[in-house]
């Protein structure tokens, strides 16, 4: 899949296509039959299937204090995409001048001029422009004008199932992960590269790869049984996810001991696929509370999984 990082980076080769714009936060089931939908009328018009993202996501931006927690990153968000089919993303950088742009220059420069679109896929609720004055309508009237179809993404769900990611974060927050997974259609995971902690897991007695979480919140915190995806296979394991305040941590990251597993991880990039929330993240008064709790949390998650493994 073709991936064109900024607006500036569009070229006269990249002019028509069948166009869909959203956040696509976790790419779940509602997405597939967007998605579905778009490649149908992508080879009906003999054009490209595209998919526009926003970066950061414009609550991000906006309002970054209430901003929901991702579901997943770009670099997930592509993969994903790429997978159901989709050929070109389009990754917009959200600041305040795209923003604050007219909605009628939205329509008329970057969708008429130059992508081109032949048929659009918006939701009904879809806002853009300065003071959010552009509206489905708006594209509608542009689309008879310009000469594309417009469609909404209400058409394509599944059998009027209420799928969003606003759903799936609910579930997740309320450690409901075969519902997330339901409408995911996937069990939900953490997917970084590993780097290099401060060795407080190894001196525990417990080794760990340490994935940051970057810029965004986690939608899930606490200790976990896991299933680890590296380059040397499947693993179990025990996660904690969260700001480890026993050790007076700040940034959010993912932890997993990997269990029977005695590889270099550094620098690699792993999937984290979450199975049971075992407890909430917690401080403890010492180092040995906390060893004594891993070692409880540990052989929890060693007899769900053996379970898993009969």
């Amino acid at each position: 899949m073709q991936l064109i990082r900024g607006i500036h980076n569009i070229q006269p080769e990249h002019n028509g296509c069948v166009l869909t714009i959203g956040n696509f936060d976790g790419v779940h089931l509602g997405h597939k039959e967007v998605i579905n939908a778009l490649i149908k009328q992508a080879k009906e018009l003999n054009s490209i299937a595209a998919v526009m993202v926003f970066e950061p996501q414009p609550r991000e931006l906006f309002s970054p204090e209430t901003a929901p927690a991702r579901l997943c990153r770009l670099r997930d968000k592509y993969t994903l995409l790429a997978s159901l089919g989709v050929e070109r993303l389009i990754c917009v950088n959200f600041n305040q001048k795209f923003a604050t742009q007219s909605a009628e220059n939205f329509i008329e420069d970057l969708l008429v001029n130059k992508l081109g679109i032949k048929s659009l896929i918006v939701g009904d609720d879809f806002r853009f422009g300065k003071s959010r004055k552009g509206n489905y309508n708006m594209l509608l009237e542009a689309g008879k004008a310009s000469g594309f179809n417009v469609s909404d993404t209400a058409s394509y769900k599944i059998l009027d199932q209420r799928i969003s990611s606003t759903e799936i974060r609910k579930a997740l927050e309320n450690d409901d992960l075969e519902q997330a997974e339901m409408m995911l259609g996937r069990p939900y995971s953490i997917i970084g590269r590993v780097f290099h902690g401060d060795k407080r897991g190894r001196q525990l007695g417990f080794p760990t790869a340490n994935v940051k979480l970057k810029r965004r919140v986690s939608p899930v915190n606490g200790v976990y049984a896991v299933k680890v995806k590296t380059g040397k296979g499947l693993f179990f394991g025990v996660a904690n996810i969260g700001s480890r305040p026993t050790v007076a941590g700040i940034r959010q990251q993912l932890e997993v001991h990997i269990f029977d597993f005695d590889f270099d991880l550094y620098g690699q990039t792993i999937e984290v696929i979450l199975l049971k929330k075992l407890r909430k993240e917690m401080k403890f008064d010492s180092l040995t509370a906390l060893t004594e709790q891993i070692v409880i949390d540990s052989e929890q998650a060693r007899q769900f999984v053996q379970v898993l493994s009969v």
